[in-house]
């Protein structure tokens, strides 16, 4: 069974940083994937980082150049350094895995999620 546990969320200034983590367990590394995601209240969540099979990383628009994505394989934790927060980074962040798949590009099939952590950014 499949435990996603995300924590490192807090309030913060703007210009900031903070680095969320995610335990996982029943989380195999070979051809799983894992990934960020962060919900605003009343709105769908939005997709920010994965990490695919042989540490392929891919960005969305909303975490391209600020957030990093990275995992420690030994001890199954996935990581989200944030820097440079801005307000409209406030939301609730999200951890998820799934399976790495391709069709005509590596992408996760995410099947399981977390509860997620708040992160709040002040001016």
């Amino acid at each position: 069974q499949v435990q996603l546990v995300e924590s490192g969320g807090g309030s913060v200034q703007a210009g900031g940083s903070l680095r969320l983590s995610c335990a996982a367990s029943g989380v195999y590394w070979f051809g799983s994937c894992m990934g960020w995601f962060r919900q605003f209240p009343g709105k769908e969540r939005e997709g920010i980082a994965s990490i695919l099979s042989r540490n392929r990383t891919t960005y969305e628009d909303s975490g391209e150049g600020r957030f990093t994505i990275s995992r420690d394989a030994d001890n199954n934790v996935l990581y989200l350094q944030m820097d440079n927060l801005k307000p409209e980074d406030t939301a609730m962040y999200i951890c998820a895995a799934g399976h790495t798949q391709y069709y005509n590009h590596w992408y996760c099939d995410y099947a399981y999620w977390g509860q997620g952590t708040q992160v709040t950014v002040s001016e």
